[in-house]
C-alpha cells in the first residue's frame, strides 16, 4: 500500500496519501531522472519527499535526499505550491548560517476526494483533502440485501450530488470518486463479478453511476471493500508490514497485506474469507456454498444465534453478553470459534504477524477477541515459537470510506504533472471532474477503472 502516516481518523491532520512509485516501497524514492519525461518524474519526487517526511522538509531537504539542484527542486515546488498540492508553513530558523527555511506541507481544502460506500445496511460518503482533513461525511442506513443495482446507485448518486454542489460553492474542486463494494472487483475487466450479499452479479456498476448527472464525465474508481479498508488501516499502523484485515459486517471481508501492499491476487478477488468453509455439512450461504464462516461469524448470525432483532446494532450482542445473556455469551463462543479456526488455517498458509479484526468485530471488543485469540493460539502450528497478534483495528469504523478516498488521491499524487500543468494554466476546480469547458482544469482524463487498493 502507498499510504503509511497515522491516524486516517475524522477530522485528522496528517497526510492521507504518500507516493510509492512502481515497483518501490513506501518511503522509498527513485532517484532523478535524467531523460524522457524529467518533469513528469521529478515532479512525483518532490511531491513524494512532501509527503512522506515525518517532520516538513524544506526545498533544502528535498534537494539533499533527492541530489536535484536546489534550483531545480525550488522550481518544482514554487509548481507544487501554485498548483495547490503542495502549502508552505512559516518560516523556522536554518540550522545553519542562511536564509530561514521554510517547511513544506500537503495542501488543505485546496482539492477533495470522494470516498463512497453501498454495503448491506447502509451507503454514504466521505471525503478528504491531501492534508487528510475530512471536509464532508455523509452515511444513510438502509436495507440493500437484494437490492436493484441501478436504484441503488442512483440514490448514492443523489447523495454525491448534494456534496458536489456543496463543495462547488466553496470552489474545492472534486478529482474523482472511488466506490467500494462487498464483492468480487475484476481488476483486469473492470466491472463487479459477484456481491452475493446484496444480490448482485456482473453489474457494470461504474457505467450505472456515470449514467447520473451530478457524475457524467467523472473520473470513477472501483474496488473491493475490505482491501480498501487495508489501505486505511495501513495507515492507521504507519508501518509498511504484513498483516491480514478481517471486517466484519452482515458478511465478512478480508484483505492480505504483504510488506504494506495489499496482495490481491491475478484477478483483485483474494481475501474472501468469509466464504471460507468452517463446516461441510454447515447451513446454506447467500454464495452458494454450505458452511461458509458468515454463516457463523456474520453479524446477522451472530444476532440471530443470540435470538436478537437483526434491526439493532452490534452493541446490542455486546451488551448482552456483558450482562451474561446465556445466548449472547454462547453466540460469541460458536462465531469464535468459527472465526478463529479461519483465522488459523490462513496463518497456517501465508505467515504473517498480526491479524487485524475492523468493522463490527472492533465494536464487540474483548468479547470476541479473546475467544478468537484462544482458538487461533491451539491451532497455528508456529504459536510456540512466535504465533501470531490478533488486535483490534487502529482505524475508525468507516474506514473503508477513508481508503476509498485515498485510492482516488493516489492516483492524482502519483502522476502530478496533469493537475500542474492544468493548474498553471489558469484552470478553475468545483467539478467532480473539472475540465476545461467549463473553466476549470482537470486532474487527468475521465477514467473508469478498478483499483485493487
Amino acid at each position: 500500500m502507498t499510504d503509511d502516516d497515522a491516524q486516517p481518523e475524522s477530522g485528522s491532520s496528517t497526510p492521507l496519501t504518500s507516493l510509492t512509485p512502481a515497483g518501490g516501497r513506501s518511503g522509498q524514492h527513485p532517484g532523478p531522472a535524467r531523460q524522457g519525461t524529467l518533469r513528469e518524474h521529478n515532479l512525483r519526487l518532490v511531491l513524494g519527499h512532501v509527503f512522506d517526511a515525518t517532520e516538513p522538509p524544506s526545498r533544502a531537504d528535498i534537494a539533499a535526499a533527492t541530489h536535484l539542484t536546489r534550483g531545480t527542486v525550488s522550481a518544482l515546488v514554487d509548481q507544487l505550491v501554485q498548483s495547490g498540492l503542495v502549502a508552505e508553513l512559516a518560516p523556522v530558523a536554518a540550522r545553519r548560517a542562511g536564509r530561514p527555511a521554510v517547511p513544506l506541507v500537503p495542501a488543505r481544502r485546496t482539492l477533495a476526494a470522494i470516498g463512497a460506500e453501498v454495503n448491506l445496511d447502509y451507503m454514504g460518503y466521505r471525503v478528504l483533502d491531501l492534508a487528510g482533513d475530512v471536509l464532508a461525511e455523509r452515511i444513510e442506513r438502509g436495507d440493500f440485501r437484494g437490492s436493484d443495482p441501478a436504484q441503488a446507485l442512483r440514490r448514492l448518486g443523489d447523495m454525491l450530488a448534494e456534496v458536489t454542489l456543496r463543495l462547488g460553492r466553496e470552489r474545492v474542486p472534486i478529482v474523482g470518486c472511488c466506490l467500494a463494494l462487498p464483492g468480487l472487483v475484476d481488476r483486469v475487466t473492470g466491472p463487479l463479478r459477484i456481491a452475493p450479499n446484496l444480490g448482485w452479479t456482473d453489474v457494470d456498476v461504474l457505467g450505472l453511476l456515470a449514467d447520473h448527472p451530478a457524475l457524467s464525465g467523472a473520473n470513477l474508481l472501483l474496488g473491493n471493500d475490505a482491501n480498501l479498508a487495508a489501505r486505511a488501516e495501513s495507515r492507521a499502523q504507519g508501518v509498511a508490514g504484513d498483516f491480514l484485515l478481517i471486517v466484519g459486517e452482515v458478511g465478512i471481508g478480508g484483505a492480505i497485506v504483504l510488506d504494506g501492499e495489499v496482495f490481491a491476487g491475478r484477478h483483485g478477488w483474494s481475501g474472501e474469507i468469509g466464504h471460507t468453509t468452517v463446516d461441510m455439512s454447515g447451513p446454506l450461504c447467500s454464495c452458494g456454498a454450505s458452511g461458509c464462516l458468515e454463516q457463523y461469524a456474520g453479524k446477522d448470525s451472530l444476532m440471530r444465534a443470540a435470538g436478537l432483532d437483526l434491526d439493532l446494532p452490534i452493541e446490542a450482542l455486546r451488551d448482552a453478553a456483558d450482562a451474561g445473556d446465556p445466548a449472547a455469551l454462547a453466540s460469541l463462543d460458536r462465531g469464535g470459534a468459527a472465526l478463529g479456526v479461519a483465522i488459523a488455517s490462513f496463518v497456517n498458509l501465508i505467515d504473517v504477524e498480526q491479524v487485524v479484526l475492523g468493522g463490527t468485530y472492533a465494536l464487540l471488543g474483548d468479547q470476541l477477541l479473546s475467544r478468537v485469540r484462544e482458538k487461533v493460539r491451539s491451532r497455528v502450528i508456529s504459536a510456540p515459537w512466535g504465533g501470531v497478534d490478533v488486535r483490534l483495528t487502529a482505524s475508525d469504523e468507516h474506514a473503508t470510506l477513508t481508503g476509498a478516498a485515498l485510492a482516488v488521491l493516489h492516483r492524482l499524487t502519483s502522476d502530478p504533472s496533469a493537475w500542474v500543468s492544468a493548474e498553471l494554466d489558469g484552470g478553475e476546480g468545483g467539478d467532480l471532474v473539472p475540465s476545461r469547458a467549463r473553466g476549470a482544469a482537470p486532474a487527468a482524463p475521465a477514467t473508469i477503472a478498478a483499483v485493487t487498493a
